[in-house]
């Protein structure tokens, strides 16, 4: 991967959702966009995976300058989420209490460093 590029994944999107990105990226497996947008671009694409994903579940990864070089967005339901622990982005996997699953509602999470 190049310094400015971006990874999308997309699971149980609606189909229209999956292709719109290939506007910007290419489809290098299933539900996977990989492409080099720049910021504005990547920020609008955001706003409309977090718009139209309903029930699926979105991830961007993307560069940014920080000592690991890349930040993670989330979307949707039943998602990992990113938690910063100085520094260091890690996901978070959803507990499951019981027999319910675990469910966030539509929460967007995002771990860009401080500007």
């Amino acid at each position: 991967m190049t310094a400015g590029t971006t990874v999308v994944i997309l699971i149980a999107a609606p189909p229209g959702l999956r292709g719109h990105l290939t506007r910007w990226f290419v489809e290098a497996a299933p539900g996977v966009y990989v492409g080099t947008p720049n910021t504005r671009i990547r920020d609008r694409l955001w706003s409309l995976l977090t718009d139209r994903i309903h029930d699926g579940q979105a991830v961007m990864i993307e560069p940014v300058p920080t000592e690991q070089g890349w930040a993670v967005r989330t979307a949707g339901r039943d998602r990992w989420t990113p938690v910063d622990f100085d520094g260091l982005t890690l996901m978070a996997r959803p507990r499951r209490t019981g027999n319910q699953p675990w469910r966030p509602g539509h929460e967007v999470k995002e771990n860009h460093p401080p500007t």
